[in-house]
């Protein structure tokens, strides 16, 4: 071997040896049926010892192509750290779903033109927010301390919220990645429901004592804090939301 060769096979990084190969038949017509042969790989890489398609050998293959799923489904609502204390209940599933509370705070809103609110900062009450891949729903609270099983909730004072407290995402596209870490699965959700556009009541549902619309507008105009005696119970308790 000439000295001056150097080998550099080592930084090609993980190397895959050939095992196994797969080749699929299929009759031709309509309705085709499927036969599926198995090669085992000799040292040199070259198809041997070719068999059907074992049962184990199909499990084998079927446990190969799910791992990667799996370490999905493990890492989707791990927390990155701590769990964070505004969490109040984790259903780990396929879906997952979440149920957590967020203090009072100033948050950036936005309105169609139509209903006559300017864009701007406001005071928002204290939420509880529980969500899943595939939807949110908001309940506000009376006040910012951590509800327990047993705390009312109260109607979310926003538009584009249905009577049942699930919220109208319009044409927002919410995009929860299949390993979403906890926190990051809550930040998505809350970006995505105060950085749309809110554009109407829901089936007439009004979700204040009062007019919605004015709320807003004097609320953004004034930055006052957000006048609790406006909320409306909704005859729900946390507990409702973990069962």
């Amino acid at each position: 071997m000439n000295e001056n060769i150097n080998d550099i096979t080592r930084s090609f990084g993980t190397i895959y040896i050939p095992r196994s190969a797969l080749v699929v038949y299929q009759t031709e017509g309509q309705h085709p049926q499927t036969y599926i042969e198995h090669f085992d790989m000799d040292d040199n890489g070259s198809p041997i010892n070719a068999h059907p398609l074992t049962v184990k050998e199909g499990q084998a293959l079927a446990k190969a192509l799910n791992t990667e799923k799996e370490e999905q489904n493990k890492a989707f609502l791990r927390p990155k750290g701590i769990i964070p204390t505004h969490v109040l209940h984790i259903h780990p599933s396929e879906n997952g779903s979440v149920v957590w509370y967020t203090q009072p705070q100033i948050r950036p809103m936005f309105f169609i033109d139509s209903l006559g609110i300017p864009n701007g900062k406001a005071h928002v009450p204290a939420m509880v927010w529980k969500a899943d891949k595939n939807g949110l729903s908001v309940y506000a609270l009376s006040s910012g301390i951590r509800p327990k099983a047993e705390t009312s909730l109260y109607f979310a004072p926003f538009p584009n919220v249905y009577e049942d407290n699930r919220v109208c995402m319009g044409t927002v596209d919410v995009k929860i990645q299949q390993s979403a870490s906890l926190e990051e699965f809550m930040h998505v959700w809350e970006e995505s429901f105060f950085n749309s556009y809110f554009s109407h009541l829901i089936n007439g549902h009004n979700p204040v004592n009062g007019n919605c619309v004015t709320l807003w507008k004097e609320l953004i105009e004034t930055q006052e804090p957000f006048p609790k005696e406006v909320l409306i119970k909704n005859r729900l308790t946390l507990k409702d939301l973990i069962k």
